[in-house]
Formats: structure tokens, C-alpha cells, sequence
């Protein structure tokens, strides 16, 4: 019997059939080996029509990865080896199970590392904090030795915990996969999947001082947990994305700000295209989906064409996403937004073409639907079917944009410019969506 559930073909085994040893593949060495059902799913491709990510030739990853590139592994090391030695230009097609965590701080003979082990000589916080305090410094970027120490403190912490993906690459978790503490970076790359991983603490240790960030200035760090640049056809399935025990609001607050220690959930940008994330889950987190690193007119335009569909993004405060210039396909995700720190969900940002439809918002008591959108400097969004949830009542259609625009100057008008019809299935009228997308988002939910 086989049902389809979040684009994955689920078969449905009967008691007493044959064990999954017994279905490894003969011809992986026996140390790799896993079972069938895990095989299935780490040469499964995107399929047809699957969002923007099954454009031009499709996403097929490390699907046809010979034996000798099909790897299990356990530790920081064994990752970057089976990737090709952190050589992000490899493009021979590989295929890799994440067995267990692994640690970006994991150094080469398996001994954690510590931020302290990282820093530079010349860099130390307490100093930092004494050199940059604006009381001092004034309102002007750092400069100078101590600047420079965290600098090179940042390219250390970038050798270590940065992991660089080649070309035509899938890596999938098996069942509890975490890594942490590192980036995964997708940089020049493309045919790339990510599926069934659970992504924790993508940690900063050496945060910037952004003096003209904002009126007050602002901390920014610098690693993602996934990292998608220069490169086409990506999909990234059935993640988590979590801050673990070390969420940006235990941070403590330097120069009346707090330090910010996380970046981004999932970013695309510099130039990057063709992405498809889906089945998803995002959960207390800041800032999640950057989409464009810049206002910048120049190459992004014509790229940055993501989809985003049945999705959960849960606790969570801002960039759901935020987009400039891309073509972004919103559809058939479920927000579940509040708190004190929530910021917005929909960054309408420079010639952004965001078109959302039948999205679920539930939301707290004292979040307005006005304010699920946010103007970065865009001018239309295409938003219909959405429904909302607030504090606990009936759920009920909502027109966002037309809440936006009746509280906000000036308004946004309501055609982004185009229709996707990169879809595979039919989409849900948004009041199923908490009923599926809650049980069947994130990692641990697949077959495997």
C-alpha cells in the first residue's frame, strides 16, 4: 500500500516482512550500510513541479552517488572527508547519513573546542566591551587592534565550524540526526539536498559591533545554520531549526543591546536561486529566512526564486521571510506567532515579488494581523486566503494586506507581478493546514 504524505512516497510494510538489515544494499561497505527504507529516501529526488527548486533540470542531489560516495557518518571529521575535504568544488556526486550529533566544535582528535580556543591572542571581550562602549568610542564603526583580533578570531571560528557543500550532494539524517554548532554552506553548489536534520545552536562567538546599524546600533553575527549562495536547485526537507538551550534571549545586553549571537535559520542569497524548502520546522528563533543580503540593485535581480510551503514556524520573531527582489512562493504554512520580542512575518522588501496564499497565523491576544507585515522599502505583496487564530478564539479569514494598508503609510498594492505555477499538489484551504503541517513538519517525521 503506499500514500503520499509531504512529497514523499511512504510505504507501508506489513508485519513479518524482512528486516531492514537484510534490505541493505550488498554493494555499500558494510560499515555505510542502511537500511532500505533509509536508502529509498537518500536517492529520492524533488519532484516534478515540487516549487522553485524543480526548475530547469531539477534538484537530484547525490541521488546517483556510486558506492564509494555513500557515507555514514559520526563525527565533524568524518562529515568533511565524505564531502570531499572541505573542498566545496567537488562535484562528484555524493550521498551522506548523518548517524548521531555532530559537533562543530568537535576538534580533529574529537576534543570539544571551546569560543576561548578560538579567539585570537589579541582578542578578549571584556576589553572589546572597554575599547568600543559608544560612551567612549562614540557612534562610528571599531577600528584598530582589538577590531582587527576579532577578525581574525571570526576566520578561525569559520575554519572550524563552517562546513562547505559541494555540488550534486544529498545529506540526510538518520532517525535523532543533529548536528550543532556549525553552518552548512552552499556556496557555489549546486544540486543540493538537506532532509531530516535537526539544526541546533549555529552559535557566534565573536558577535560585531555595528555602531550605525539602526539609531542605537546594533550586535550582528555572522553564521547561518544553512547557507544557500551562488548556487541553484536546493531543497531543504523536513528540518529542524532550533537555538536549543542557548536562545538569543538568555543573551546578555552590551551597550543597550542585546548580543546577538544566532544569524539566520536559512539564507539565500548573493545571487542564489531555485530553492525549495518545505515540511520544515522553525522554533524559537530570531531572525529565520533572509532572502537578498542587500538593497543593492545590481545581480539579484532576475534571481533569489524561492518556495516555501508547509512549513512550521513556531515561537518565532521575524523574517518569515524577508525578501528583496526574489519571486517567493509563500503557501500553506502555519505561523505560530507572540510574545513580547515578535517582530512581523512577511518582510516586504526593495522589488520584492512575495505572492502568500492560504497561510495559518495563530497568534497571541496582543499581536495586531495588521502588523504580520512589515514594509522593508517593497511596494506590493500578493496575499489571499490567509486565515488567523488570535489569542485563543475561532479561527477566521483575514485579509492581511488590507489590515496592513488600513494602519500603515503608505500602503502596499495587492499584485506582486506574477503567479507561481511551480506547485505539485493543490493547494489546501489554509484551515487544514495546522491539522497536517503540526503533526508532519520537521525532523523524525519521515520513514526512516
Amino acid at each position: 500500500m503506499r500514500r503520499v504524505l509531504g512529497g514523499v512516497t511512504v510505504v507501508a510494510l506489513v508485519l513479518g516482512a524482512a528486516p531492514a538489515a537484510a534490505a541493505a544494499r550488498p554493494d555499500v561497505p558494510s560499515a555505510d550500510r542502511v537500511s532500505w527504507l533509509a536508502d529509498r529516501l537518500g536517492r529520492q529526488t524533488l519532484p516534478e513541479r515540487d516549487g522553485w527548486a524543480a526548475d530547469g533540470p531539477g534538484t537530484t542531489g547525490g541521488s546517483a552517488a556510486t558506492p564509494e560516495r555513500t557515507r555514514v557518518v559520526h563525527s565533524r571529521a568524518e562529515l568533511v572527508t565524505a564531502l570531499g575535504g572541505d573542498n566545496a568544488a567537488d562535484a562528484t556526486g555524493k550521498l551522506i547519513y548523518v548517524d548521531g550529533v555532530i559537533d562543530g566544535f568537535e576538534g580533529p582528535d574529537g576534543t570539544p573546542l571551546s569560543c576561548t580556543d578560538l579567539a585570537d591572542p589579541g582578542y578578549r571581550l571584556d576589553a572589546y566591551l572597554a575599547a568600543y562602549d559608544p560612551a567612549v568610542w562614540g557612534r562610528v564603526p571599531p577600528t584598530g587592534p582589538l577590531e582587527e583580533a576579532r577578525v581574525r578570531s571570526v576566520a578561525n571560528q569559520t575554519r572550524q565550524t563552517q562546513i562547505n557543500v559541494g555540488p550534486n550532494t544529498t545529506i540526510v539524517g538518520l532517525r535523532g540526526a543533529r548536528l550543532t554548532g556549525l553552518t552548512l554552506m552552499i556556496d557555489r553548489a549546486s544540486n543540493v539536498i538537506v532532509r531530516n536534520l535537526t539544526f541546533v545552536d549555529a552559535r557566534d562567538c565573536f558577535p560585531a559591533w555595528s555602531a550605525t546599524d539602526g539609531e542605537a546600533g546594533n550586535w550582528n553575527s555572522q553564521y547561518d545554520q544553512i547557507s544557500v549562495r551562488r548556487s541553484e536547485n536546493v531543497w531543504v526537507d523536513h528540518n529542524t531549526f532550533t537555538d536549543g538551550d542557548n536562545p538569543d534571549s538568555a543573551q546578555p545586553v552590551y551597550f543597550g543591546r542585546p548580543y546577538q549571537v544566532h544569524d539566520g535559520s536559512l539564507d539565500v542569497t548573493h545571487t542564489a536561486s531555485l530553492v525549495t524548502a518545505s515540511w520544515n520546522r522553525f522554533t524559537g528563533r530570531d531572525m529565520l529566512l533572509l532572502i537578498g543580503s542587500s538593497n543593492t540593485v545590481g545581480p539579484d535581480v532576475g534571481r533569489l526564486r524561492v518556495t516555501l510551503h508547509h512549513n512550521l514556524f513556531d515561537g518565532v520573531l521575524q523574517r518569515l521571510p524577508r525578501v528583496r527582489f526574489g519571486q517567493v512562493d509563500v503557501y500553506n504554512n502555519h505561523y505560530r506567532l507572540g510574545g513580547d520580542d515578535f517582530q512581523y512575518a512577511l518582510g516586504v522588501g526593495v522589488q520584492s515579488a512575495i505572492y502568500a496564499q492560504n497561510n495559518f497565523f495563530t497568534i497571541d491576544a496582543a499581536v495586531d494581523p495588521a502588523d504580520l507585515l512589515y514594509d522593508w522599502g517593497g511596494t506590493a505583496v500578493t496575499e489571499r486566503g490567509s486565515w488567523v487564530r488570535q489569542g485563543g478564539g475561532a479561527a477566521r479569514p483575514v485579509d492581511l494586506l488590507a489590515a496592513y494598508n488600513a494602519t500603515h503609510d503608505p500602503d502596499l498594492a495587492s499584485d506582486a507581478g506574477w503567479t507561481p505555477t511551480l506547485r505539485r499538489d493543490p493547494v489546501l484551504p489554509a484551515p487544514l493546514v495546522p491539522l497536517l503541517v503540526g503533526p508532519l513538519a520537521g525532523a523524525d517525521r519521515l520513514p526512516i
